[in-house]
């Protein structure tokens, strides 16, 4: 997946270093992930609120790509289909490394693995 795709804005940066909402809320999550239409970065479907596919559907905005360092995968919501590598997105391209997964530091319940999908 290189070529360019209704649905990715290269030139958009992400909303933040965390899921929107759930610092919001003072949440918590267990992996990021960011919009590649507009930036949002949403909390991924294992965390309790599973705000990044909440996004997707309120917005119709239908890829993902991983906020994790180290991964470039892009999802696309409307064919369930994973694509490994795709257009750059711009930097950061990854929430910072010294944020815990999951995280954020000092939020995460110590049982954490008890609330997640």
């Amino acid at each position: 997946m290189t070529q360019e795709l209704e649905g990715i804005d290269p030139t958009v940066a992400p909303s933040g270093p965390g899921c929107m909402e759930c610092e919001a809320a003072q949440g918590w999550w267990v992996h990021l992930r960011r919009c590649a239409q507009c930036g949002h970065i949403g909390c991924c479907d294992t965390s309790p609120q599973q705000h990044a596919s909440k996004h997707a559907k309120d917005t119709g905005h239908p890829f993902i790509q991983s906020y994790e360092p180290g991964e470039d995968w892009f999802f696309d919501f409307r064919s369930d289909e994973m694509y490994s590598g795709g257009p750059e997105l711009t930097p950061p391209t990854h929430h910072p490394v010294d944020q815990p997964v999951p995280g954020p530091h000092g939020r995460v319940p110590a049982d954490w693995q008890s609330h997640i999908h």
